[in-house]
């Protein structure tokens, strides 16, 4: 069964800095799909908040531009989402996603960002 993980999250003052890091538990080639980052606030829906093609080009949340970079790992296998200038708003679930003819979803991962 192909799995998702997420880890990096965490608590993080205002300004700070944390990398997200999504895997496979499996073998599976990462680079051929579009990988994508959500995020869900409390009593909120799920949003995209960034994404990267099989062929490199990038898509972020205007919420997020100039302070989150979403990247490939020199595994295959490997997403990360690194966020500096980490504000309040940034706060919630982030979950890594990918759409593999099925959608496959991680667990998520708490970030929670302190004023």
């Amino acid at each position: 069964q192909v799995q998702l993980v997420e880890s990096g999250g965490g608590l993080v003052q205002a300004g700070g800095s944390l990398r997200l890091s999504c895997a496979a538990a499996s073998g599976i080639r990462f680079n051929i799909y579009v990988m994508n980052w959500y995020r869900q606030a409390p009593g909120r829906q799920r949003d995209l908040v960034a994404s990267i093609t099989s062929g490199g080009s990038t898509y972020y949340a205007d919420s997020v531009k100039g302070r989150f970079t979403i990247s490939r790992g020199n595994s295959e296998n490997t997403v990360y989402l690194q966020m500096n200038s980490l504000k309040p708003e940034d706060t919630g679930v982030y979950y890594c996603y990918a759409n593999l003819g099925y959608d496959l979803w991680g667990q998520g991962t708490q970030v929670t960002v302190s004023s």
